[in-house]
């Protein structure tokens, strides 16, 4: 559409605390798979969400994109972690997939952001886990 623009809103890639606390967690032998998937968030997950879309690439290497317009949204549930300073997010789709976002940073502040974007019916379903 000519004239709209895309304005970030968010751009990034998870909360560093995520990371320091699964290092932590790694100097004991059982936790070693979680401290290996904090650091492949560290270094290829990226957020970025628009006032048209959410965009998640992440993977191996970051070879993975997902792209979401907020019509295609009907849920949206957030959890927060590391003692409220990050949280995770899940955003189900029209189609019963989820999208999962992980140590999202200031994720009330952007789960906000979202639910004004959200249609009625998917904000009255939506909420906190936890808070």
């Amino acid at each position: 559409m000519p004239g709209i623009t895309e304005e970030v809103f968010y751009e990034g890639g998870p909360h560093w605390g995520d990371l320091a606390i699964n290092l932590l967690l790694g100097l004991t032998v059982i936790c070693l798979p979680l401290t290996a998937g904090a650091v492949v968030r560290a270094l290829w997950l990226r957020y970025r969400i628009t006032n048209r879309r959410i965009t998640v690439i992440g993977g191996w290497m970051g070879r993975d994109r997902s792209d979401v317009i907020y019509s295609e949204i009907t849920k949206v549930v957030t959890v927060p972690r590391g003692w409220g300073a990050y949280g995770d997010m899940v955003v189900t789709l029209k189609d019963g997939s989820r999208l999962e976002m992980r140590a999202i940073p200031r994720f009330r502040e952007i789960y906000d952001f979202i639910s004004t974007k959200l249609n009625p019916a998917a904000k009255q379903v939506s909420g906190a886990i936890g808070s």
